[in-house]
C-alpha cells in the first residue's frame, strides 16, 4: 500500500460569501491510496469552521496511513482520524481503490443500487439585493436555488431573488448567522415568498431553542449534524438533516448518517463544500429518496477536474469510472 496526499487550490468563478467570510478559490487536499498496480482518490475540503486547515489535514492523513494495511481497511478509520476533511479523502480513496482493483463499481460493492442522475441546487452567495437579483435572473431557468444569508437585510435578498426567478425553488441557508429575533421576523414572510426549507438558521449551541419556535417551514440541520451518533437529538428539533461527506468522514459513515435520518422519519439533504466533481462523486451514492440534493461545488469554479461529473443544467450525470468509483 503507497499514500500519496496533495494540496491544491481550485479558482472559484468570483467569488463565494457565506455568513463567515468570503474566499475566491478552493482549497482542496486529495488523497491517494495504491495497491497492485492500481490507485484510488478522494478528495476533502478543510473547513476552519471545524478547526481544519490543509496542513492539519495532511498531518492526520500521514499519520494515519501506518495503521491501513489493506484496502478493505475503512473500519479502522474512525478510530485513527476523527469524523471530518481527513477521514473522508482516505475513506473514498480506499473505496475508489478497491472498486479499481475488483473491476466493478463501489455501489455494487457496497449492495445498492447504482445513483441515478439528480437535480443539484445552485447556490447564490451572500451579497446586497441587486446582484443577487441579477445573479437569480441569469439562472432563472435553475429549478433550485439555495441562497446564502447572514440576519440583517435578509427579507430584502430574499424577494430580490424571487422576482429574478419566479418558477424556482428556494432554500434559504443562514450557515448559523440568525437570532432568535432574525427567525420570528423572517419566517413568516419566507412562508409568503414559497421557500422550501431552512438550512442551519441558528447557532449550534442555540439548537435546543428550536424546539420552541414554530416551525411551518422545514428546517434543515448542517452545522448540527456530523455522524450518525447526531440523529436522536436533531430529530426532535429538526425537519431534516444535511449529509456532507467532510463532515461525517467519508462515504462509511455517511450512509450511516443517512439509514439513521430516514430511520427516524427525517428529510434528506445531501450537500458539498466548494470543491471538484472528485469530491462529489461519491456523496451521489447518497441521493436516492434524498429531498434536496445540493452537489453544485463544480458548477461554482471557475474549472474543474477533468474528467469529471457532467452537468446538463442543474442535472448532475453518474460519475464515471475514470473520475471515481
Amino acid at each position: 500500500m503507497e499514500f500519496s496526499f496533495t494540496s491544491e487550490a481550485w479558482p472559484i468563478a468570483g467569488t463565494f460569501t457565506i455568513s463567515r467570510g468570503a474566499k475566491t478559490e478552493a482549497l482542496v487536499v486529495t488523497a491517494t491510496v495504491s495497491h497492485e498496480g492500481c490507485s484510488g482518490r478522494g478528495e476533502c475540503v478543510p473547513y476552519a469552521r471545524y478547526g481544519e486547515t490543509v496542513e492539519s489535514v495532511l498531518g492526520a492523513l500521514r499519520s494515519a496511513t501506518a495503521h491501513i494495511m489493506s484496502p478493505h481497511d475503512h473500519h479502522k478509520l474512525p478510530a485513527l482520524l476523527p469524523a471530518g476533511a481527513a477521514r473522508n479523502a482516505l475513506d473514498c480513496a480506499l473505496w475508489d481503490l478497491r472498486a479499481k482493483l475488483s473491476g466493478t463499481r463501489v455501489w455494487d460493492l457496497i449492495g445498492m443500487a447504482a445513483p441515478e442522475p439528480a437535480t443539484t441546487a445552485f447556490t447564490l452567495s451572500l451579497a446586497p439585493p441587486d446582484e443577487m437579483f441579477a445573479k437569480a435572473k441569469a439562472n432563472s431557468d435553475r429549478p433550485l436555488l439555495k441562497l446564502k444569508l447572514a440576519g440583517d437585510g435578509d427579507l430584502d435578498r430574499v424577494w430580490a431573488v424571487r422576482e429574478g426567478s419566479p418558477d424556482a425553488a428556494i432554500i434559504v441557508d443562514a450557515n448559523e448567522g440568525w437570532r432568535r429575533e432574525h427567525y420570528h421576523a423572517l419566517v413568516p414572510e419566507l412562508q409568503r415568498l414559497g421557500v422550501a426549507a431552512i438550512e442551519q438558521p441558528l447557532p449550534t449551541d442555540d439548537d435546543d431553542m428550536l424546539a420552541s419556535l414554530d416551525r411551518p417551514i422545514p428546517v434543515i440541520a448542517d452545522e448540527s449534524c456530523h455522524t450518525a451518533d447526531d440523529i436522536p437529538r436533531l430529530s426532535a428539533l429538526y425537519h431534516g438533516v444535511n449529509i456532507k461527506l467532510d463532515k461525517s468522514g467519508g462515504l462509511t459513515e455517511a450512509l450511516k448518517v443517512r439509514e439513521a435520518a430516514m430511520n427516524a422519519g427525517l428529510q434528506i439533504m445531501v450537500g458539498c463544500m466548494v470543491g471538484t466533481s472528485l469530491a462529489m462523486a461519491p456523496a451521489m451514492l447518497l441521493t436516492a429518496g434524498a429531498t434536496f440534493v445540493d452537489l453544485d461545488g463544480p458548477l461554482l469554479l471557475a474549472r474543474d477536474r477533468a474528467p469529471g461529473l457532467e452537468f446538463s443544467g442543474s442535472v448532475i450525470g453518474i460519475p464515471s469510472a475514470a473520475l471515481w468509483g
